[in-house]
């Protein structure tokens, strides 16, 4: 007489519930950028426009905050990128870099270097607008919403040394040889 086996199916459904919760709570500690100041895929305020090229903006960067940033983190940097500027090249913003670790926000108007609300031993970087700081939105009347890309890095180093008067561009290959970890929030803004 055979004697009859437990059913596997129990334990394979415990394994895959297991699986689905581990996933699901990696999912939720993943390094994640928001803001305050507008929602994800939502478009910019006038407090965000820039001012001047013919806007009429307030110039004031975001309020943004991170989370879940990798242990093994010793600082951080900070771009916004218009990769839909008709320049062939795209738009740098703001990059900021060597955001002590431990730093998880930046205050509104912190890409005002005059104010000093950014963190202690952070750098502002030359925009493409020819000044250190935020530059705000400014896109060509009529063109299709633009896409504002901010980027929080991680990075594997305490700071970057970065050579006097470098490009945005140029800070960003030094941002991208060092990150281990990123996180990304787009605004959009459009004139008519």
């Amino acid at each position: 007489m055979k004697h009859a086996t437990p059913s596997r199916f129990p334990q394979l459904l415990t394994i895959v519930a297991f699986l689905l919760v581990g996933n699901y709570v990696h999912a939720l500690a993943q390094f994640q950028l928001a803001s305050s100041s507008f929602k994800k895929g939502s478009t910019l305020g006038m407090e965000q426009v820039f001012s001047g090229f013919g806007c009429t903006g307030k110039n004031v960067s975001p309020a943004l905050s991170w989370k879940s940033a990798p242990k093994d983190a010793k600082s951080f940097a900070l771009t916004c990128y218009d990769p839909d500027a008709p320049t062939g090249s795209g738009w740098w913003h703001w990059v900021v870099y060597n955001i002590p670790a431990g730093t998880d926000s930046l205050a509104a108007n912190a890409g005002n270097p005059d104010l000093n609300l950014a963190p202690a031993g952070s750098v502002q970087n030359t925009t493409d607008f020819g000044a250190k700081g935020y530059g705000g939105p400014c896109p060509p009347i009529g063109d299709k919403p633009h896409r504002y890309i901010f980027t929080l890095h991680a990075l594997k180093v305490d700071k970057l040394d970065i050579p006097q008067g470098a490009t945005a561009a140029l800070v960003g290959f030094y941002i991208y040889q060092n990150t281990i970890a990123k996180t990304t929030l787009t605004g959009l803004y459009g004139r008519k």
